[in-house]
């Protein structure tokens, strides 16, 4: 594979759901990666089988394409402000964005969030319209609402003269004017071209390159990908690999080296400043590390990530029905993957507690954390998850600083006053409102992360299921006081055993089930919210009396309530500080701390 053509190395930055994936699964489609008798699925950079089921982009990935004699290295990032960490670290190997923006929606928090981290760093944009057939799509607007995006963001006068690229993904084509012929993607090729230039690279100096990925081949081990910034790399080179503060972590040989052709990996023998390459052989090499040859003094500068505002504890499951669904069970098991995690994904930190069976498990987000849970319990562990709770800083003053969120919700007007109101108990503070298409109204906020805990799923009951809602990291601000919790109390079961249907019409009555008949419980299980403030324990095993007499209408089949259902995430956000989640591969169940009753009075009392 040559590697000695012009080159541009560009990231696709976007919104969830804008369309970036798609746009690249066309840009290969086109550029004649694939054969035309090739089936090839839909949004093949979304490999991971999460990023297919919920319809987002989570890993960053590589791949390129051949444009006449261009070569571009183009960079799939994922959009949610929860993977922040993944979007820092792509931005400082390419030398340009294609910024992706719905042709309905606009601009969106996360595409802010995104944004403000490229404009940081001097990367000029290629502005895309996507989606413009869309039936409610508002092209011009959208494109003022850019160009006000990037006026607020304070963009240099180069970056506010982007170009801008109408397109549908969907259909295949992109015009510089709505009035062109719709033929096919070559407009967008031309403007990158135009508008991103080839890397800034040196390839007479000395190899160096910054690990901006980390991940683990089982044939070849450990793998670092990253942009070569100067000199050329050839495979068994010997190397060293320096730390962000310059010591030496190891030394050793390149073993392999791999390009990217389409969506395929390809082992190459040499490389040179300028390309996007993997690197395998360095078992000790992590991100942010500079992998260069033995002459090199210096590390090359890495890009600071902002720190992790939500933590979780992960802690083995110890209720009465653990080990019956999942194979992978003890701390050292668990230890073992949730420290492999925190070393490819530096977004995520781990640390141990005093309870050598539980962790403490740091990230950008309740989506982040779940992502990350939701893969353990598909691999096959059980767990037993905390509340998640944000993480303070203090100030050089001593006084105590939280993490705040901007938010942005779009409403049906009916729904204002409610979402505004609860918004305000949480000690959110109003931006901005306006109206927008039809009957709805944005509404932007600047709210504690501790306040949005839990807050989704009342904001879909508040909004009957039709509003929209998206944060991204705005900062840190002084404590802003006490947030109320949980209303309600939950309905705590007595014994262990299933669940009888008889005493489940009863317990109904006292408020809102979370199980069916049939169901394992066990003793300081949640088996559903009480209608009132405290906290009911209630026996779920209770079978009818026999009787010799029968009652006209008494044994007619029980009819219950569908139980309430939690997704992950909801269960997270439901408990409090004294529950815990317990995940296993075939379900999600909530829990007290302390099962026993007696041991919970005392707690409480302690």
């Amino acid at each position: 594979m040559k590697l000695n053509r012009d080159i541009r190395n560009l990231a696709i930055i976007a919104h969830v759901d804008h369309g970036k994936t798609t746009l690249v699964d066309v840009l290969l489609r086109q550029s004649g990666i694939f054969r035309a008798n090739e089936h090839v699925a839909e949004r093949v950079m979304d490999s991971n089988d999460l990023e297919k089921e919920r319809g987002i982009t989570i890993l960053s990935k590589c791949t390129s394409i051949d444009w006449g004699q261009y070569h571009f290295n183009i960079v799939d990032t994922p959009g949610h402000a929860d993977f922040g960490g993944e979007v820092e670290r792509i931005l400082g190997m390419v030398d340009g964005v294609v910024l992706l923006v719905d042709a309905s929606e606009g601009p969106m928090p996360q595409t802010k969030f995104v944004l403000t981290k490229a404009l940081e760093q001097g990367l000029n944009p290629v502005v895309v319209i996507n989606k413009v057939d869309k039936p409610d799509a508002r092209p011009d607007e959208v494109l003022n609402e850019v160009f006000d995006l990037f006026v607020a963001l304070k963009a240099s006068d180069e970056q506010l003269d982007f170009p801008t690229i109408y397109s549908s993904s969907k259909e295949g084509w992109a015009v510089h004017d709505l009035g062109d012929e719709r033929k096919n993607m070559d407009p967008l090729c031309e403007a990158i071209v135009k508008r991103i230039s080839a890397p800034k690279v040196d390839p007479t100096k000395p190899f160096s390159m910054l690990g901006t990925t980390l991940d683990y081949d089982n044939f070849v081990g450990r793998t670092l990908t990253g942009l070569i910034v100067t000199g050329t790399v050839k495979v068994n080179d010997s190397v060293k690999v320096l730390t962000p503060e310059g010591t030496l972590r190891e030394t050793g040989k390149i073993s392999k080296l791999f390009a990217f052709k389409g969506i395929q990996r390809v082992s190459i023998d040499t490389a040179t400043a300028g390309d996007i390459v993997m690197i395998a052989g360095l078992p000790n090499a992590t991100v942010a590390d500079t992998i260069c040859a033995t002459d090199v003094q210096h590390p090359l500068k890495s890009v600071p990530i902002d720190p992790p505002t939500i933590a979780m504890t992960f802690s083995v499951n110890d209720s009465p029905l653990a080990g019956r669904e999942g194979e992978k069970l003890t701390s050292r098991m668990i230890r073992e993957r949730l420290f492999h995690e925190g070393e490819i994904n530096v977004s995520i930190s781990v640390k141990e507690t005093e309870n050598k069976d539980a962790f403490e498990v740091s990230g950008r987000g309740e989506l982040q954390l779940g992502i990350l849970i939701e893969n353990m319990r598909r691999e096959g562990f059980e767990l037993s998850i905390s509340r998640p709770r944000v993480l303070f800083q203090k100030d050089s003053s001593g006084k105590l600083l939280e993490p705040i969120e901007e938010l942005m919700v779009d409403v049906d007007e009916p729904y204002v006053g409610i979402v505004i109101e609860k918004i305000g108990l949480r000690k959110g503070e109003m931006l901005d409102m306006h109206n927008i298409d039809g009957n709805k109204v944005r509404v932007k906020f600047l709210v504690p992360a501790r306040g949005l805990i839990g807050y989704r799923n009342e904001f879909l009951t508040d909004t009957r299921g039709t509003g929209i809602m998206n944060k991204s990291f705005h900062g840190y601000a002084p404590f802003k006081g006490d947030i109320t919790g949980r209303h309600n109390g939950v309905l705590i079961s007595l014994e262990q055993g299933e669940a009888v249907a008889y005493a489940l019409w009863y317990i109904e009555e006292r408020g809102v089930l979370f199980v069916s008949p049939g169901e394992m419980l066990y003793q300081g299980m949640i088996i559903g919210e009480n209608s009132r403030p405290q906290d009911l324990e209630v026996n779920a095993l209770k079978e009818k009396k026999l009787s010799n007499v029968r009652a006209s209408g008494k044994d007619d089949a029980i009819r219950l309530t569908p139980p309430r259902q939690f997704t992950l995430e909801q269960a997270l956000s439901y408990i409090n500080d004294e529950e815990l989640v317990e995940v296993t591969p075939k379900n999600i169940r909530l829990r007290k701390v302390y099962l026993d009753s007696n041991d919970r009075k005392r707690f409480k009392k302690s």
